[in-house]
């Protein structure tokens, strides 16, 4: 089975490094606790938001193409359960 492309996540992904790094910076520069949990709470929902296309793109190419064997598709469906109840 060939994999599909999440290569268009790749500038949401840079932008949460530099939102990271500016955390570590806000932490090293002493600002205020909510400021910096202001800025881990925009981290957290971007990483959720990439989190979801990744899972988007999986359900509409890796699931179905998994439904034209009916062992593959119960494989896919139990490693999406898995990773959900993490």
């Amino acid at each position: 089975m060939k994999h599909p492309c999440h290569k268009e996540q790749l500038t949401s992904l840079k932008r949460i490094e530099g939102q990271v790094r500016g955390v570590q910076g806000m932490i090293e520069e002493g600002k205020y606790c909510v400021d910096i949990l202001n800025q881990i709470k925009a981290l957290k929902n971007s990483i959720i938001t990439v989190e979801g296309k990744i899972l988007k793109t999986h359900l509409r190419e890796c699931i179905k193409e998994s439904l034209k064997g009916d062992d593959e598709f119960d494989i896919k469906i139990d490693e999406i359960m898995k990773i959900m109840k993490r």
